[in-house]
């Protein structure tokens, strides 16, 4: 795989099942290098394999999001279209599957809509979708607007922008034309007076429907001081039938120092299921809960099993499968499907136990559908019935292409003992055509994941596919603090300032770990040459390799990419301001050196590897100002330094950025590494 290739990258969505359970339709993704741009389209095919997979949507206009109604006639989707000749706006939907008929709009919106849920009545959907404030009516831009009042932490979002004063909530528009789409949510509960004004408190989202399409519940951030813990809780609001309520009353049903998200109401309309991510002294492996509406008790079905139920990416909702819970969870580079009972018990696999990524899943009518993906497969949809026997069968081949073009290099899994205890899961990328046996050494990379709290696993990556083109061997790992082991491995990384649950912190046991995994690598493989060796991350991983090489000099190349380069700074400047000290346990106001402590900058002069530093101009997650610090230090200090900012690009510029400068990025990635790792003449 070659840069230039990245340009012929198809990616396959989510797959959403027909109510009976006979039907798949999912979208797919494409990326148009020439224009510079992504183009989605959705797709049908039945769910036996029947008939061949049909592109049912243009797939001009970043169509997506397909939701099935209730009777299995209907598509509704997403897109975003021209409405009435004025610029593109994000639109919903309607499309007939079951005879002929036209494309139906019924909403078109200047924020993305998103989160499509049809009543079970089939009458109505609701959806979320950012709602402007009266600020935006002042003026054609910024400059003529008033200026924005900051009432809250976490103002802004990476890829957003400001969103205080455009807070999502929760819409319902009827199916049917006969009225606009109308916002439900954004009051106080009902007998509350929280001194806020409506638009004023946090995001909704997760909207889910009663059984008798009544009750509408979602999450959110109602209550006064929300933001200092994050907490967003269960409501339920009471929209009745018939055309859509104009802020009907709101009954909070959970909520506490938590955050609840992916809801999905019993049959029974007695509780309602959701993940539940405790942010207060983070980090933890969120849960499968489960909320009885009528008290508010909260009991945890999956207990049992301590791994997160909200994979990154790829968290959904669970399903309620008659008394059974069926839910996704991280698990040792894994990510399988989990059935439990809803009242309590041990999970057990329904699919995906070993060797592979379902990156995305649905279930309805007996019938499973997941994106399903391996070190040596991009992901595809493949289905499981009833009577199938786990495994399932594949449904698509739109990836085909790009693997005759690009074939797979080989992954090897792995353990290697952490020095912290247990073990820890770790695994090579070699080149096709490497030859273990003729004593020839080869240059290696250590990869170092973002987060830290998710996992790299049995999935297929771009970036390790480039780097083995190049030559290269990639190790990469799991150290404590990923995702994908029990909640004591991921805590590791607090503070040891902390006054709960004190760890090793940022720098402490997973620098050791990565270090070891390594190691365990050039042991088990004499091919590995250990005078040729580059390490690179982005994000908590661009954080890892600017420390790594500020206490070692045993790499010949290091690339530091949109990262964590001074902790102070970051708690103050980024997106998710006061977060980090939720996760290290240590408030930057009472103990300003512990972020030094463990700031890479503060190591800079111990920095002479060769560097490569990668950022993005609008990253709001980590903000550039961390790149450009250890950018001047480095140049002070005479070292040899490479800096490059992309321009228009946030955080997730290796993922979603623009695919020109992806195809640039990793260029400019393998000439770096080329340079200081394979000789001239090799």
């Amino acid at each position: 795989m070659l840069p230039d290739d990245i340009g012929h990258m198809v990616e396959v969505g989510a797959p959403a099942v027909s109510p009976a359970g006979q039907l798949v339709a999912w979208t797919v993704r494409r990326t148009d290098l020439d224009a510079n741009r992504y183009r989605s389209s959705v797709w049908l095919a039945p769910a036996d394999g029947s008939r061949p997979p049909r592109q049912v949507t243009a797939g001009t206009d970043g169509d997506g999001e397909p939701a099935w109604s209730p009777d299995g006639s209907l598509l509704a989707f997403t897109s975003r279209r021209e409405k009435d000749g004025d610029e593109k706006q994000s639109t919903l939907h309607l499309l007939p599957v079951d005879g002929p008929g036209e494309v139906v709009t019924l909403t078109a919106q200047p924020e993305a809509i998103s989160q499509l849920r049809w009543s079970p009545d089939g009458t109505r959907i609701a959806f979320a979708c950012r709602r402007r404030t009266s600020r935006f009516d002042e003026g054609k831009d910024d400059a003529a607007r008033p200026p924005r009042e900051v009432s809250r932490l976490l103002p802004m979002l990476d890829g957003e922008g400001w969103i205080v004063d455009r807070p999502e909530r929760i819409w319902v528009v009827p199916v049917d034309g006969s009225a606009p789409a109308t916002v439900v949510t954004g009051a106080a509960p009902s007998g509350v007076d929280d001194g806020l004004e409506g638009d004023a408190q946090g995001d909704h989202g997760s909207p889910a429907w009663s059984p008798d399409s009544t009750r509408l519940a979602f999450s959110g951030g109602l209550e006064r001081d929300f933001d200092l813990d994050q907490r967003s809780g269960i409501h339920v609001a009471e929209v009745g039938p018939g055309i859509p309520v104009d802020r009907p009353a709101i009954t909070p049903v959970a909520g506490g120092p938590v955050f609840y998200s992916g809801l999905a109401w019993s049959p029974d309309g007695t509780r309602i299921a959701a993940l539940e991510e405790r942010v207060v002294d983070a980090p933890w492996n969120s849960r499968l809960a489960v909320v009885d509406v009528a008290s508010g008790d909260v009991t945890f079905p999956a207990a049992a099993l301590d791994r997160t139920h909200a994979p990154y990416p790829g968290a959904r909702r669970p399903v309620w499968d008659g008394d059974d819970l069926v839910f996704n969870a991280e698990d040792h580079g894994a990510t399988p499907v989990f059935r439990v009972p809803a009242a309590g018990g041990e999970p057990t696999p329904v699919a995906g136990a070993e060797g592979c990524v379902l990156a995305a899943w649905d279930l309805a009518g007996g019938t499973l559908a997941v994106t399903r993906t391996d070190t040596a497969t991009l992901p595809e949809i493949h289905v499981i019935g009833p009577e199938d026997d786990g495994t399932g069968r594949r449904l698509t081949r739109h990836t085909d292409a790009f693997h005759a073009r690009c074939p797979a290099h080989p992954t090897e899994r792995f353990t290697v003992p952490s020095p912290a205890g247990g073990d820890m899961d770790v695994w090579l990328v070699t080149p096709r055509d490497l030859d273990r046996t003729d004593g020839t050494r080869h240059p290696v990379l250590l990869s170092i994941h973002g987060g830290p709290t998710t996992q790299y696993g049995e999935r297929w990556f771009d970036e390790f596919q480039l780097w083995a083109s190049a030559g290269f061997c990639v190790v990469f790992a799991n150290p404590h603090g990923s995702t994908g082991q029990d909640t004591t491995w991921l805590r590791n990384i607090r503070s040891p300032a902390a006054a709960v649950d004190p760890g090793q912190g940022w720098g402490g046991d997973d620098h050791r770990d990565v270090i070891a995994a390594l190691d365990g690598a050039l042991e088990r493989f004499a091919f590995l040459d250990p005078d040729r060796m580059g390490v690179l991350g982005g994000s908590y991983g661009g954080y890892m390799t600017s420390w790594i090489v500020g206490h070692t000099d045993r790499f010949g190349a290091a690339v530091s990419e949109r990262a964590v380069n001074d902790m102070l700074t970051l708690e103050t400047t980024s997106d998710a301001m006061g977060l980090f000290g939720d996760m290290l346990g240590v408030d930057h106001l009472d103990d300003p050196d512990e972020y030094r402590r463990m700031s890479p900058i503060t190591h800079v002069r111990a920095i002479t590897t060769p560097m490569l530093i990668l950022h993005s101009d609008e990253d709001w997650r980590c903000p550039v100002e961390q790149a450009d610090k250890l950018y001047l230090a480095l140049r002070k200090l005479g070292r040899e330094v490479a800096y490059y900012r992309f321009p228009g690009e946030g955080h997730e510029l290796s993922r979603s950025g623009s695919p020109k400068h992806r195809v640039q990025r990793a260029r400019l990635i393998i000439d770096f590494l080329r340079t200081h790792l394979v000789p001239e003449d090799a």
